[in-house]
Formats: structure tokens, sequence, C-alpha cells
């Protein structure tokens, strides 16, 4: 799997280099940190900004590319014996996805489960993460249903973003607790909202009607700390 930024290389440097087959980089870097790195147990390659640029499809990798072992997903029975987990409902946007497993990882969430699709192109999701996805578990389980069952089953209350729900504010949350965020463009399935235990929402000021659902996400992962 290839990441690229300077952020996500470094945080994986840093936190996991274990994980690093070899570095790829295009832009000079101190002797004293270059030297440090010729000594940490992999490939450190220097190649020329253009070649860089066809790695990543002209991406803006800030002269840093790394290969790293591919991401393994987490099983979803392993995610019932935690506090606080997060559910996405259908999101695609692996920009959104990588934010929003930023976000719980800084706010103390201890697994995302990703619903609704089948495939996931991990690598956009750890770079938009900036490295974080590395210490999140995260599982891909394709029916929503599934997982409301299981959590249900293992104690958990299961909070859902929608319009119409009680303020985030006023709600105090369950010790184990699961929220489930929809998509920008659908929502959270009907179906799935019906299984609800509670909605809840984030109340707008200046008549203003939704947030990306990454800054959402962020907003209730904050709120429901506990």
């Amino acid at each position: 799997m290839l990441i690229y930024g300077k952020q996500p290389v470094y945080y994986i440097l840093q936190n996991h280099p274990h994980l690093v087959s070899k570095l790829y980089l295009a832009k000079d870097i101190d002797k004293k940190d270059y030297s440090k790195l010729m000594k940490s147990g992999f490939e450190v390659k220097r190649i020329p900004s253009d070649a860089a640029d066809k790695m990543c499809k002209s991406s803006n990798h800030q002269g840093f590319l790394a290969e790293i072992e591919d991401f393994e997903y987490t099983p979803l029975k392993s995610f019932l014996d935690k506090d606080f987990v997060v559910v996405l409902a259908s999101i695609t946007d692996v920009g959104n996805i990588g934010a929003i497993v930023r976000s719980a990882y800084a706010f103390g969430v201890e697994g995302v489960i990703a619903t609704g699709i089948k495939q996931l192109s991990m690598e956009p999701v750890m770079r938009s993460s900036t490295g974080a996805l590395s210490d999140m578990p995260f599982a891909l389980v394709s029916n929503i249903y599934d997982v409301i069952n299981d959590l249900k089953t293992s104690g958990f209350t299961i909070y859902g973003a929608v319009m119409d729900g009680e303020d985030i504010r006023d709600v105090k949350p369950s010790k184990k607790r699961a929220i489930i965020l929809g998509s920008e463009s659908a929502g959270i399935p009907p179906k799935a909202e019906s299984r609800l235990d509670k909605k809840i929402s984030i109340k707008m000021e200046n008549g203003f009607d939704s947030l990306n659902v990454s800054v959402a996400g962020a907003i209730l992962m904050d709120r429901m700390r506990v």
C-alpha cells in the first residue's frame, strides 16, 4: 500500500516503522534525519520529483512517499466488548471516511465500522486520516442491520444522526454507545433509522441546514465522550 504526504508518512515512521518496507524521498532532508532513516531497517530511496508525481498520479506528495503493509480489517466481533464505536452508513467518500477516522482517534472512539459498501480503497483513507487509521480498529461489513443487531445484543445504545433528532447538547450518552452517521445524500437508511435507540442532531443557527458528514461526526463524537 502506498501512502504519501509529509504528515501521514511521518506519523507511520514515528509510530509504526515496522509497517514500512520502502521510503521514497523526492526532496532533500536534514542530514541527521536522513542518517537516522538509513538505520531504520527499511529501504530508503531518493527519486526525482517527476517520478514521485507519477507514483501518486500528480497528487500532492510533498516529497514523501512510503510503501507500507496492506491494511487488514478488524473482525466485527472484536468491537462488541468496546464502549464507543462509530458506524458509517453507506458513506463512500474516502476523504470523509479518513477525516472521520482522524477525529475518532482524537476523541477516544475505539473503532469505526463501514457499512453499506462491499469494497473500499484503504490507501486514500490512510492518507486522509494522516496515519490515524493505523491505530484505529476498522471493520467493513456490508449489512448495517447485522451490525446494529450485534451491537444491540452486546449492550450498546444506538444513536443516529438525523435532522429531527434531539439536540446533542441535551443528551446524556450511555457508557456503551454507537453513533451511526449516514451519507450526506441519503442519510441513514429508513429501516436502520427505525432500529435506533435515540435520534440525535446538531442544532443549527442562521437557518443553515447541514454540515459535511466528517464535520458533523467530529462534533457528535466530541459531545458523546463520557
